[in-house]
């Protein structure tokens, strides 16, 4: 892996994007998006992780932000494990879910290929961490995340979709509590 690609600031303001296995559109329905919610939530309150920006698209979710406590790549893997157990099992119970085998299927796929996995493997592994060393880097990566949504078609304006801190920077309180910067 690059070197541009590492956690090299334990301190530092980061721009990380992780990404479903195959790209997969997994959220797509409410109650996926609520456990990344209020997972992202939790390590806000718990794990003392600041976001400053934050975006979860149908197959993958971009974040700024700095971890106050913890070294960001364990935050980040944390969390990526959890939300991945957790995702799983929603999956698995959804009654609802009429993607369930193929999604299932698809992630014990993923994880067979994988030797850090005994079983399933619902994100990539990659974060691509980039240290945001400017105001103007920081302000560029955040109006990237709030544009993402735009850019593929979801909605006209930002601060229309509702799993973005566009919201915040548009005087809408949003779902996750992030700092503005």
């Amino acid at each position: 892996m690059s070197r541009n690609y590492k956690f090299h600031n334990p301190e530092g303001l980061y721009f990380v994007s992780f990404a479903t296995v195959y790209w997969i559109d997994v959220f797509v329905r409410p109650i996926y998006f609520e456990c990344l919610v209020k997972n992202l939530n939790y390590c806000v309150e718990k794990k003392s992780m600041e976001i400053y920006a934050w975006c979860i698209m149908p197959s993958h979710v971009h974040l700024v932000f700095k971890s106050t406590i913890q070294k960001p790549e364990e935050l980040i893997r944390d969390f990526k494990s959890f939300t991945a157990k957790e995702l799983i099992s929603l999956i698995d119970n959804n009654i609802q879910e009429s993607r369930k085998k193929w999604l299932l299927n698809a992630f014990k796929k993923a994880g067979n290929k994988n030797s850090n996995n005994t079983k399933n493997q619902f994100w990539q592994q990659h974060n691509k961490p980039i240290e945001l060393w400017s105001n103007a880097v920081i302000q560029q990566k955040i109006d990237y995340i709030h544009n993402n949504p735009v850019e593929a078609g979801l909605v006209e304006s930002d601060y229309k979709y509702l799993h973005t801190s566009a919201r915040d920077y548009n005087g809408t309180k949003g779902l996750v509590s992030i700092i503005t910067t």
